[in-house]
Parts: C-alpha cells; structure tokens; sequence
C-alpha cells in the first residue's frame, strides 16, 4: 500500500517521526525560529486582496509566533517584488503570477500560503471619458490606470486586452496606487478605464462613475475569464529563505492561516471595526459591501488549488510573448506543505 506525501506530512505533525521538514517543536507550542526580525513588501496594504496580512499584524498572529514583522507597504506589486529581490525586504505579500516572472529570469521563488483564492480584480470604464462604450474595442488608445505597471491589475488587463484581439501597446497604463489617489485618478479624468480592487472599485460604483466590462471578485467569474482557478495574494519568498529558515516560514504561515480563518469567522462589521480608519475612505458601509463582495475570494485555509499555477501560467504567457511556457516548472513555484501544518495545529480557530 503506497502512502501519499500528504499523509506523511499528517503522521509527522501527530508523531513527530518522519520529518519532510525540520521538526517544528509543536511540544513547547512555539518554533525554534532562525530569524525572528522579518519585513515584509506589499504593494496596496489597505485593499482588500491583502486584507489577512493586515489581519495577521493588527490581531498579534505574528507575534504569538515569535515573529518581530515589519510591513512596508508600496504603490503596486511590481515595487513590493523589486524590494525582495533587491534584499530590503525578506517576504512579498503579493500577486502569484509574480513568482512565474521570477523563474523565469532564473530566481526561485515560492508562493508559501494564498491570501486570496480570485482575483479580486475588476476593470471599468469611466461614465465620465467613455459614457458611450461599446465594446473592448473602445478601449484602443485609452489611458487605463492600474495600480502599478507590472503589477497583477496590469496582468489581468493584458489578459483581457488579448482575449478581445488588443495588444498592451494598444494602450497606455498609469499607475495610480490602490488607494484614494486611484479614485482620484478617475474622477479627474486622468484616466479612461481603471484596473483595481475593493474598496476603490465600490467607491466609485457608489456614485456611478464606473461601468465594468471584467470582474475576478467570485469563483464563478474568475473561471470563466480565466479558463480555471486563478490564485492571487500569497505570501512568497526565495527558495533558499525556506531551506535557510523552515521553522519561520512554517511561523509566517501560521500567522497568515489563522488571519484567514478569522476573516471567515467573523462579520464584515467586526472587520471593518478592526481595520485602520484609512483603509474604509471615509465610507465605513462601502467597505462592509467590498468585504461582502469579496468574501468567496478570499482564502479560508490559506490552501493553493492544485490547478491554480497552471492557470496562472496559461493567462501569463498569452501575452508575455519573452515567457518560455515549456521552461516554468509550476512544482517550484508554490507549495502546501506549511499550510496543512498549520491548518492541523490551527484547527479549532
């Protein structure tokens, strides 16, 4: 009788015996951590895509873990991604398809737990510069804001983009932030279409100045753009962190999986009292109704869907034309093995 690597990975949290990773002193309830001191590079911390990172810092998840974090947030993913390759930060919180660009240049990096399961993407036209749109057609020559160029809005926009026969020269992207700057962006008519996520998109909604033409906020949607099941926010960090520091990436992750079971535990209200007042743009309601709208997107385990980086992979290389498809191994790119830990020491909340 054959037993399944996840079975080991189960006998060996119960026994402490068969070990595919350094013993992880679960006796003492607490890692014995190589590094304590860890930043962490996110690119928008106060959208909701990134929401169990802020969870996982505000409620103190970290720091029952033995974990001293340092969340440094930029305008975009693409900045948080520059931070950890150039060493200023040991941990990106950002978009999967992130570590598909980084094998790609030869840097191996792995997704370590998901933040979110879609998306959370949507694009939309402004009522304001294209109140006679038609079809994706319209959109050549347009300005279309993303939240940073490189960055995972910016993906979903190409992908869009190709499906209806454009090519990302056709137009020009500005980087507008994930925040009030990118509502802005759009009321001012700097430009056409925006690429963004809750709360800026229902920001927007609310006053009518956004029709939208794609949306990734539920599972539904996300497949039918996408072709299957699209991971998005992970936590992802080098290879060579995890082979240098298991009992901390096994410490970030179970902070991170009991933000995500938190988030799925409580009520909109309670998270929309738990968060910054900065990050609810002066509209605690429209948060509530992003939190709603976003829900089912956002991971309840933290787990990667087994077809997620083929997925992820697909939608990249229909418009990198420099991705080499047949040289991305997706079996480095990501990995549930701290994630079923954690699950396992974190299943009863």
């Amino acid at each position: 009788m054959s037993i399944s690597r996840r079975d080991l990975m189960k006998w060996a949290a119960i026994t402490g015996g068969f070990q595919l990773i350094p013993p992880l002193a679960w006796a003492n309830n607490a890692l014995q951590l190589e590094k304590k001191k860890i930043t962490i590079a996110v690119g928008g911390k106060a959208i909701i895509y990134y929401l169990p990172l802020s969870i996982a810092e505000i409620n103190g998840y970290f720091k029952d873990e033995g974990l001293d974090v340092k969340v440094v947030d930029f305008a975009g993913g693409s900045r948080a991604l520059q931070a950890v390759v150039g060493g200023s930060a040991d941990v990106v919180s950002g978009a999967f398809e992130h570590t598909i660009n980084l094998q790609s240049k030869g840097q191996f990096y792995r997704s370590i737990v998901q933040q979110g399961r879609a998306p959370m993407i949507v694009l939309g036209v402004s009522n304001k510069t294209m109140p006679n749109y038609q079809s994706p057609q319209d959109l050549k020559g347009k300005k279309i804001g993303v939240t940073a160029p490189g960055s995972s809005t910016n993906m979903m926009v190409n992908f869009f983009l190709d499906k209806h026969g454009l090519k990302p020269s056709d137009v020009s992207f500005i980087g507008v932030g994930g925040g009030a700057g990118a509502v802005t962006a759009v009321r001012t008519g700097q430009v056409d279409a925006i690429a963004n996520l809750d709360p800026v998109i229902g920001t927007l909604m609310e006053n009518e100045e956004l029709t939208i033409i794609a949306d990734t906020r539920t599972l539904k949607d996300t497949q039918a753009i996408f072709g299957g099941n699209m991971p998005s926010g992970c936590l992802y960090v080098s290879q060579r962190f995890i082979d240098q520091n298991p009992n901390t990436t096994q410490a970030l992750v179970n902070a991170m999986v009991r933000a995500n079971q938190w988030i799925h535990r409580v009520s909109p209200e309670e998270i929309a009292q738990t968060v910054p007042t900065s990050y609810l743009l002066n509209n605690p309601e429209l948060y509530i109704q992003g939190l709603k709208s976003n829900l089912e997107a956002l991971s309840p385990d933290g787990y990667m869907d087994e077809d997620g980086p083929a997925t992820a992979l697909h939608a990249m290389s229909a418009f990198a034309t420099n991705l080499d498809k047949s040289q991305i191994n997706t079996d480095k790119l990501w990995t549930n093995e701290f994630v079923e830990a954690a699950v396992k020491k974190y299943s009863n909340g």
